[in-house]
């Protein structure tokens, strides 16, 4: 008896899941869904009837929120899929390292040291030149599943 008392303990940390079900037939394009375990975003969806007894299926195409892989899943359209808990959270830029990492400054004060600079090129560019010429820039950083990256970029002033 005291055997099977054990067997429902979470897997998750602090008890915040990184994705949610989702029924796949309420997935939409622009929404999100995890294949093959990252988290990406759905470009296009399509569903087909298949047969007098089988299940209508959806057909995702999607793209990697992080590394902008494409993939692709096919499940019926009962069924329930993994949809990840994405935000984005905007920093003020206050340093970039030599070895590539950035230095933020959080809403409460305090720096957050663990970010490297985006791997998108067109990105990367405006930050360096904004950085060097000494603006005032805010990044947004998209987190999701445990992963975070620099997606988008503010200027808000500074020297002219």
């Amino acid at each position: 008896m005291s055997d099977e008392e054990h067997h429902f303990e979470s897997k998750a940390d602090a008890g915040a899941s990184k994705t949610y079900p989702q029924q796949a037939g309420t997935i939409r394009k622009n929404g999100y869904i995890v294949i093959k375990g990252r988290p990406c975003k759905v470009v296009e969806v399509s569903t087909s009837k298949t047969g007098k007894h089988g299940h209508a299926k959806c057909h995702f195409v999607a793209i990697d929120i992080f590394n902008g892989k494409k993939l692709e899943d096919i499940v019926p359209s009962s069924h329930n899929c993994d949809v990840p808990h994405v935000n984005r959270t905007d920093y003020q830029l206050i340093d970039i390292s030599e070895d590539g990492f950035v230095s933020l400054l959080t809403d409460n004060g305090g720096t957050k040291d663990d970010l490297r600079l985006p791997t998108d090129e067109a990105l990367l560019s405006q930050i360096r030149a904004g950085f060097d010429e000494g603006k005032d820039l805010i990044v947004s950083v998209q987190s999701a599943m445990g992963e975070e990256q620099i997606c988008g970029l503010k200027d808000i002033g500074g020297k002219n």
